[in-house]
């Protein structure tokens, strides 16, 4: 019986440890380690998160966002969710009534016209109209490339030259482009053993692809890559460092190849934690062309960032395990590196937010 009872916790995923059943996803145990401990509540430097989502801000009392940043040192969040027209109007007028500093609002387009007479013209005049009411760059989500589809129920690849005029409007107008594209490419991957996303595909399972579904990784991220290098007068910053933060000699590849692609760390740092020393010159090297974002807007989670950017710490948790089930190093960043990816290099690319929240 007891033969019987293990093989069955083995084939559901669970151990039976002393008369416990215990998933992999409950084991967590606390590190023994005993090393120099230095957390960081509130970044060294003001700084700003150039990838938030804020889907409320067009009525929302924002004096709790305030609070909220102040503790933390954040001088300026960009809410990327900005839509567009009337949408967009309402969540500046909000921001304008009330605290017109501290925020930026990207717009957005809509895709689901692509393929009418005229729409690449249209939608570029929309978005010139938008940055007049106050938006100050464009965000491109993910869908981009994996649902969005044209008349004709076909997908939009992401260097579509029918979407051409968006791009050159935005270099026109010296705003940049913020772009998520694809997801990790585990995703993509077989589910099985080797792939370091089991947990996190285990646990939401909607985030699982098919090789080709609706295209392969490699075919979304090239079509991204060649959209950038076809419109060199505009300023892209690649979400979540375009997923090669798990890869950094290739993106610094990428980097050379590309002048006008920046990077954001959103949602990456659990992949820079764990190679400091490698992710340490990887920032030295390309300290002008990396930006500060976190994503989703949950301030506990900020402090890691801060403690991986700033400190020498070893060996500390991070906050997902399903993103991550090993653990945080510091990167140790020289002070100037850190004043360039906390607010410096967004102030270049977004040059009309408000500088006086900064050091020099």
């Amino acid at each position: 019986m007891k033969i019987y009872t293990f093989t069955l916790a083995l084939i559901f995923g669970a151990t039976l440890i002393h008369g416990q059943e215990m998933g992999f996803e409950e084991y967590n145990p606390p590190s023994t380690l005993v090393v120099p401990e230095h957390p960081v509540e509130k970044a060294k430097f003001t700084f700003i998160d150039v990838h938030s989502h804020q889907y409320r801000m067009a009525t929302q009392d924002l004096s709790g966002l305030i609070k909220d940043m102040d503790n933390i040192n954040e001088g300026i969040m960009v809410n990327l969710s900005g839509g567009s027209g009337d949408d967009l109007k309402a969540k500046i007028k909000n921001i304008n009534d009330h605290y017109p500093n501290r925020f930026a609002v990207f717009a957005n387009v809509d895709y689901s016209g692509v393929g009418r007479p005229n729409w690449g013209k249209e939608a570029a005049a929309q978005l010139e109209e938008d940055v007049k009411n106050g938006a100050k760059g464009l965000k491109v989500f993910k869908g981009l490339g994996l649902r969005d589809s044209d008349i004709n129920g076909k997908r939009i690849p992401v260097d579509d030259p029918r979407l051409d005029p968006i791009w050159a409007k935005c270099g026109e107008l010296g705003i940049p482009v913020l772009i998520h594209s694809a997801d990790p490419k585990s995703f993509w991957d077989p589910m099985d053993k080797d792939n370091e996303r089991w947990l996190e595909l285990k646990t939401h399972p909607r985030r699982k692809r098919s090789a080709t579904d609706p295209a392969p990784w490699q075919q979304i991220i090239d079509e991204q890559h060649r959209m950038f290098k076809k419109h060199p007068k505009t300023q892209f910053i690649n979400a979540h460092m375009g997923w090669y933060a798990n890869n950094l000699d290739r993106l610094g590849e990428l980097m050379d190849e590309i002048p006008n692609m920046n990077v954001g760390i959103g949602a990456v740092i659990a992949e820079l934690g764990r190679q400091p020393r490698q992710a340490r010159d990887f920032f030295i090297k390309y300290q002008d062309r990396i930006v500060f974002g976190k994503d989703s807007w949950q301030p506990s989670e900020f402090p890691t960032y801060f403690r991986v950017l700033e400190t020498a710490d070893e060996y500390f948790p991070y906050y997902k395990k399903y993103h991550a089930f090993w653990a945080m190093y510091g990167l140790d960043l020289p002070d100037e590196v850190l004043k360039k990816v906390y607010y410096k290099n967004a102030l270049r690319l977004i040059p009309s937010l408000d500088k006086s929240l900064f050091e020099d």
